[in-house]
């Protein structure tokens, strides 16, 4: 009897097909690559304006400059009040986040775990406002927050009513729970195995102890997907942040961006050179939990 050859093939692929698959492969990853530096071409115009000047700017679409120069990052970094804005941007967007960790945390939990009646209307009713865009909320939010009530301890004096408009704790109370996250930590929930809990209960453990101390540490990717995803939203906020913040002192960075646009005349290079500059924290912190980020996404969309 004759020896029987050995396929060529890689383990795995299906000899005769191994041209077909390589051939495949490379259309997806020349199609990736291009699609990837489609995406990239806006940036990659936004470094090449922050350094022209404002002539060489406004001259057309060319992403290469004649003479490049750092001098608007220079305007920036001095004469712009960026280390104010981007100060209270940090504040409102680290605040936020932190709400958002714990309040949509232990929401998530109770809406995966506990039975209470009318829970899955009430899980509903919040995916709905998701439905409902900013600009249509914009009037009852702002009539709240300009007479936000407040009820001191003593009762035989009438409630204290607060303007809350110019300040921080306007833009934090209304960014204080948001639905995406608490529908992200609420189907990350769903995919923990009960046995956990099960193991918590016969140790006495109470439903915070549980959530607390079991449910919380596993619960790792999810958290630094909410972390990720609040902190952007937070920092690149606009319209809440030029509604509410009326102060410029307690102007957003991407409300101060806007300084550099005027009614006849528009900064580019500097407005680019700050757009640049305020992209480094979330690149950093992306790059940093990216990993936590993509599973954290991936396992809550996994269980319904």
């Amino acid at each position: 009897m004759g020896v029987v050859p050995a396929s060529d093939a890689p383990i795995g692929e299906i000899p005769g097909r191994s041209t077909g698959y390589r051939a495949t492969k490379l259309l997806v990853y020349t199609l990736l690559v291009a699609l990837a530096l489609l995406y990239f071409v806006p940036f990659f115009w936004s470094i090449s304006t922050s350094l022209k000047t404002i002539p060489e700017s406004v001259q057309g679409f060319d992403l290469i400059p004649n003479n490049p120069t750092i001098d608007a990052y220079r305007e920036v970094l001095t004469e712009f009040n960026f280390a104010r804005y981007a100060a209270n941007s940090a504040f409102m967007a680290t605040s936020v986040t932190l709400l958002n960790l714990f309040l949509c945390s232990i929401g998530g939990y109770a809406f995966a775990r506990l039975r209470f009646p009318g829970r899955e209307a009430l899980f509903i009713l919040v995916l709905a406002t998701l439905m409902i865009p900013d600009q249509l909320r914009f009037v009852p939010v702002f009539q709240i927050l300009s007479d936000f009530p407040h009820t001191s301890w003593n009762l035989d004096f009438p409630p204290v009513h607060y303007n809350l408009i110019g300040t921080y704790q306007g833009f934090i109370l209304i960014n204080a729970v948001l639905a995406t996250n608490l529908f992200l930590m609420r189907q990350y929930f769903l995919t923990i195995p009960k046995d956990f809990e099960e193991a918590a209960k016969l140790d006495g453990a109470g439903y915070f102890k549980t959530y607390w101390r079991v449910m919380l540490p596993l619960a790792g990717p999810a958290l630094a997907a909410v972390t990720i995803l609040t902190f952007q939203g937070m920092w690149n906020d606009f319209f809440w942040s030029l509604v509410i913040l009326q102060d410029p002192d307690h102007y957003s960075l991407t409300v101060g961006l806007s300084s550099f646009i005027g009614q006849y005349k528009t900064l580019w290079p500097q407005l680019m050179a700050a757009s640049v500059i305020s992209i480094i924290p979330i690149a950093l912190l992306f790059i940093a939990a990216q990993r936590y980020f993509i599973a954290g996404v991936t396992a809550a969309g996994v269980k319904g």
